[in-house]
């Protein structure tokens, strides 16, 4: 996956990327990040995921440190004309008539899940469809309806529920305890 946006654990309403209207749509400092990523065969859904950024990502503070430290370095280039912008930069007058600008822009990528936990779960290529979702311990146990749940992992033999753990993002070596959620339909 790629994105001109870093990847994100959470969605902070102070973020300077978002639009006003984001920001002000109702009262709120931060909220989850969900990712879901899905694969394609032959326009079939075959396979889904979703994992909460906190823990697929790292903070903001270790995306922003490596852009912050680009972005310095290219401003700091002597004899060229910077514009102020989002983007790693904006180089204004690039050409003699002074008509030509340079937006310079990152562009991030990140692991599909299937393979930043594959440690935990690994797709059966046989089923139509694979569905992983990885939910933290903290984050599971804050849900009101989550007997219901294991009510529905015990009326369907292909829904699991497992207790597993998970590499921290933000230190690998740290393990956080989570849910595995997996549901699948055969071929």
């Amino acid at each position: 996956a790629l994105n001109s946006s870093y990847p994100k654990a959470k969605l902070y309403a102070n973020s300077s990327m978002l639009k006003k209207e984001c920001k002000e749509c109702e009262n709120w400092t931060v909220k989850d990040m969900i990712y879901a990523v899905g694969v394609v065969k032959e326009n079939s859904l075959t396979s889904l995921a979703f994992v909460y950024g906190e823990d697929y990502c790292a903070n903001k503070e270790t995306y922003e440190n490596i852009k912050n430290t680009i972005k310095n370095g290219v401003e700091s280039i002597p004899d060229v004309e910077f514009a102020e912008s989002k983007e790693l930069g904006h180089v204004n007058r690039v050409d003699p008539l002074g008509i030509t600008y340079l937006r310079i822009r990152g562009m991030w990528g990140i692991e599909n899940p299937f393979t930043v936990f594959d440690y935990i779960y690994k797709r059966n290529n046989d089923n139509k469809f694979n569905f992983m979702c990885i939910i933290n311990a903290d984050k599971i146990n804050s849900f009101e309806n989550i007997a219901e749940l294991y009510d529905m992992e015990r009326k369907n033999r292909n829904l699991s529920i497992l207790d597993v753990h998970i590499k921290d993002p933000n230190n690998p070596a740290k393990l956080k305890e989570a849910k595995l959620i997996t549901f699948s339909i055969g071929a």
